[in-house]
């Protein structure tokens, strides 16, 4: 973090100001995109996004992480003692944990609910037992722990022109549509951890299952079923796209650069996705570094616009009338095959 960041931030006391950059290391080495988004938002802002986010990154290494030899035991301990860290931090206010003190410090300055905090752990718990998913209703709910809840613990960090109620769904919709494309981009290495997050009856619709899956990836081979599963997962998440765009507009206006950027960058790697042939099982897409700084370029010029119209130290208006109209984002036509 730096010092900038954390004056404009009113963090002032030594240790908190280490906990802090201990997360924005975590982020600036692990969520390239959101990263790079992020700097776009008003300095005062950064420090709580990326305690958000640095916790969220710990819990999921705990379960994700293929490169550590942990057993399935050690993981389910280090998540259970994750999460009394962090329910003793919410409690007392604070943490000897870095990350854990971050995190109960910017609950407290923006109030975010701790409920969404539970959530987030039970589904990151899920994730050491649960293999696979029957349908979209069924992923849904895993997903209200691991994607929706982050969308509703930043939104109150964001800012919102009206009542933060009315942006709320908008803003868990855009959290899910994050971990679909996640999802959708990494099924091959989630597959060698042993999950799948298609779901069951969307595999069957094509005439596939898990089995088939994995004998994809141990032999490099694919076929049109195949690729109809993962046209039909793309269409579904730019669905979700859809429905969460509308709450880009309820946003404070200097936070909407920042996550509009987001937005175009995530949609961005499931056009990857699309353009490399849906081969998702058999290499990781990728969105070229030159596209990537050509949105970051004009998510900084944006920003830098609405800092000049409202000022760089001056919060809009919380009305509903401050409200700007949706900006327009590039997207494909949602296929045929919406599952």
């Amino acid at each position: 973090m730096t010092p900038r960041e954390l004056d404009a931030a009113g963090i002032h006391e030594p240790a908190l100001r280490a906990a802090y950059t201990a997360c924005r290391r975590l982020n600036a080495r692990h969520g390239k995109t959101y990263f790079l988004a992020t700097r776009l938002l008003p300095v005062e802002k950064r420090p709580a996004v990326h305690a958000l986010y640095g916790f969220a990154r710990w819990a999921d290494d705990i379960v994700d992480d293929l490169g550590s030899a942990a057993t399935a035991d050690e993981r389910a301990h280090a998540l259970h003692r994750l999460r009394e860290l962090l329910d003793d931090g919410l409690r007392s206010g604070t943490s000897t944990e870095p990350v854990i003190r971050s995190l109960v410090h910017t609950a407290a300055v923006h109030g975010i609910d701790h409920r969404h905090f539970a959530a987030f752990m039970t589904s990151m718990r899920s994730d050491l037992t649960v293999t696979g998913y029957a349908s979209y209703r069924e992923l849904g709910r895993y997903m209200y722990g691991s994607a929706a809840v982050i969308g509703l613990q930043m939104l109150p960090v964001l800012g919102t022109v009206g009542p933060p109620d009315e942006a709320a769904p908008y803003a868990a919709a855009l959290g899910v549509a994050f971990q679909l494309t996640n999802f959708l981009r990494d099924v091959g290495e989630d597959l060698d951890r042993g999950r799948l997050y298609l779901p069951a009856d969307l595999l069957a619709a094509h005439g596939v299952d898990r089995d088939y899956l994995e004998w994809s990836r141990a032999t490099g081979r694919s076929d049109a079923r195949i690729t109809g599963v993962m046209k039909a997962a793309a269409a579904h998440n730019r669905g979700v796209y859809r429905d969460a765009l509308p709450g880009l507009a309820l946003l404070a206006p200097r936070s909407r650069p920042c996550i509009r950027t987001a937005f175009i960058l995530y949609s961005r790697i499931l056009e990857a996705i699309e353009d490399d042939g849906y081969a998702v099982l058999h290499r990781r897409a990728v969105v070229p570094r030159l596209n990537r700084a050509a949105v970051a370029l004009d998510g900084l010029v944006r920003s830098l616009v609405t800092r000049a119209g409202t000022g760089a130290g001056t919060s809009p208006p919380r009305t509903a009338t401050s409200a700007a109209p949706v900006p327009e984002i590039p997207a494909r036509p949602v296929r045929e095959e919406v599952a």
